[in-house]
């Protein structure tokens, strides 16, 4: 499998996370050739986190359900966690769940002359974002238009995600046989 073919190993990965009762945020390859990272974000839905254990309890599941499939033929880390404070907005529902926090979204193509929008979100109005900028104007921008999005950190934003615990929540690795090692983060 190309290290590009994210919708294949999202279908592998998604049902591995959902088993755990995890919603998966996010699928991506990171760090290039030269340091090939699975990057894996879950969350559970009634908290928009993972503790140490459930990030531990994934790895361990996805290294299992990677090693038996084995879609990527090269070397890589596997690395899971929660999404973040600061994180990412993937799904359709991510713009309502965060209504009124502040967000950049980029998108692929210019719409009304620009391809960055900052503001604070504004739900869904079927397949479109919106956004109401920090020019007072209010966009509607097109889910599959959508480039990357992401919070941006505020104390708003702080107040509203209070994390479960702090306990445990370093980085640590573990060994994996001939995929490299296995990177657990916690962020949040």
């Amino acid at each position: 499998m190309n290290l590009a073919d994210i919708a294949a190993l999202t279908r592998l990965i998604e049902p591995e996370a959902n088993a755990l009762g995890f919603d998966l945020v996010r699928v991506a390859m990171i760090g290039g050739t030269s340091d090939p990272t699975l990057q894996v974000m879950a969350e559970r839905p009634d908290t928009r986190q993972l503790t140490i254990d459930d990030c531990a309890d994934l790895s361990r599941r996805l290294s299992e359900a990677l090693d038996t499939a084995d879609p990527i033929a090269d070397a890589y880390r596997l690395e899971v966690s929660s999404p973040g404070i600061d994180r990412p907005l993937t799904r359709l529902k991510d713009f309502d769940d965060w209504k009124g926090h502040e967000a950049r979204i980029t998108l692929v193509e210019k719409l009304d002359g620009r391809k960055q929008f900052k503001g604070d979100l504004d739900g869904t109005e079927g397949q479109a974002v919106a956004i109401l900028t920090q020019d007072g104007n209010r966009h509607a921008l097109p889910f599959d238009q959508v480039e990357s999005a992401k919070l941006t950190l505020t104390d708003r934003l702080i107040a509203a995600t209070a994390p479960l615990s702090s306990t445990g929540a370093d980085e640590f690795e573990i060994d994996a046989p001939a995929e490299g090692a296995h990177k657990i983060q916690v962020e949040g």
